[in-house]
């Protein structure tokens, strides 16, 4: 951890690195394909992706990894060319990408886990949670200099985590079903992994090293990626990692949302620079997962509460006032935050509602990614 701390330390303000999780599927069944080793096998032959594409966990699964960037305009330009490579590379194996949080009824059950020894040890240490875990997210690195920053940054940012869920809402269905949340993909994914969800706030570097070098002591833990919060430091990368959010159906929005969690980060070490959070503290654990319920059952259509100003408000005008709120941010890297009216988990239970089928409803998302992500052509009906 003392290492860590130095990265910490040498680490660079408000860098971008973002990651994008893909299903891989059957471009005519539209079932999840355990096509990820020859996937990334043949994309080690390609030069943009050869750094880029990588695993997690399950091999009908594969995520793209802008690398670091200086900017968001930067970052965006590095992921927009890899999503290019990835989707010609998937046409070219004759296999389809999905990008919603949950697959509408493929059976966990049914999934391999990657034969790495990495993989294969968190199949033996988690069990049926690592088989359970079919989901897919979206995940913003933000560089953030000194250790006890980067800590404080976390500790703050944990109060941001349901205003960015109920934004990127992107699963409705499981098991064929309209599951009624917005967000089932967050109910399996922080409910049933260890380390996850919502961390409790740790106030500096030395407590939260204190910690972690338990948690390896006593055999919890072999290396950080063990680690699941929904946000936490980056302990390879000097930076602060969001992972709350579901993976986004278009890539406008997921380079919208990406854009928003930058600017959210930025502001946050900004206003604990500038004093604007002395003498406050955090919000309390039992406070945020209020207001994560909210986010995972409701989405975009619920209110939240307003601990600190004790009122409850809708969660739409709770964003707008977030997006208000980075101004300073946004303005200083800029940034622009240009999501939609409706988001994924709002328009496929609209289209649910109005009597579409679940299956037609998936394969117009399959397409609006290809057509969105890649500028590919709808697949063949």
């Amino acid at each position: 951890m003392d290492e860590v701390r130095e990265v910490f330390e040498a680490s660079t303000d408000f860098t971008i690195g973002l990651e994008e999780e893909f299903a891989i599927l059957d471009p005519e069944s539209l079932e999840l394909v355990d096509r990820y080793p020859e996937l990334y096998a043949a994309a080690q032959d390609d030069p943009v992706l050869a750094d880029s594409a990588a695993g997690e966990l399950i091999a009908s699964e594969i995520e793209i990894r802008s690398g670091r960037a200086e900017t968001m305009t930067e970052a965006n330009r590095q992921q927009a060319e890899k999503r290019r490579h990835l989707f010609r590379l998937a046409a070219d194996h004759g296999v389809a990408l999905a990008s919603l949080g949950t697959h509408p009824w493929a059976d966990y059950l049914d999934q391999a886990i990657i034969d790495t020894p990495h993989y294969q040890r968190l199949k033996q240490d988690l069990g049926w949670v690592a088989r359970r875990n079919n989901t897919w997210s979206l995940h913003v690195h933000v560089g953030i200099r000194g250790a006890d920053r980067a800590v404080l940054v976390s500790d703050w940012l944990r109060e941001r985590l349901p205003i960015l869920l109920a934004a990127s809402a992107n699963s409705i269905f499981l098991d064929r079903q309209d599951t009624g949340l917005a967000s089932i993909r967050t109910e399996i994914f922080t409910r049933t992994f260890p380390r996850c969800g919502v961390p409790g706030t740790f106030r500096d570097w030395d407590e939260y090293a204190e910690f972690i070098d338990d948690l390896k002591r006593f055999g919890s833990v072999v290396e950080a990626t063990q680690l699941w919060w929904s946000v936490r430091p980056h302990h390879a990368f000097g930076t602060v990692e969001v992972r709350i959010c579901d993976a986004q159906t278009t890539g406008r929005e997921s380079t919208a949302l990406a854009g928003l969690i930058a600017a959210i980060v930025a502001q946050t070490a900004l206003d604990l620079d500038e004093g604007r959070l002395d003498g406050q503290e955090p919000l309390r654990g039992r406070q945020i997962e209020e207001n994560l319920w909210r986010a995972i059952r409701y989405g975009m259509d619920g209110k939240m509460i307003d601990f600190r100003g004790r009122r409850e408000i809708e969660t739409r005008r709770m964003l707008a006032e977030t997006i208000e709120w980075t101004a300073p941010a946004r303005e200083s890297l800029g940034i622009e935050v240009d999501l939609p009216e409706s988001n994924g988990s709002q328009r496929m239970r609209r289209d649910f509602e109005d009597g579409k089928p679940i299956e037609e409803i998936y394969r117009d998302a399959v397409d609006e990614t290809a057509r969105t992500f890649a500028d590919s052509p709808p697949l063949h009906r």
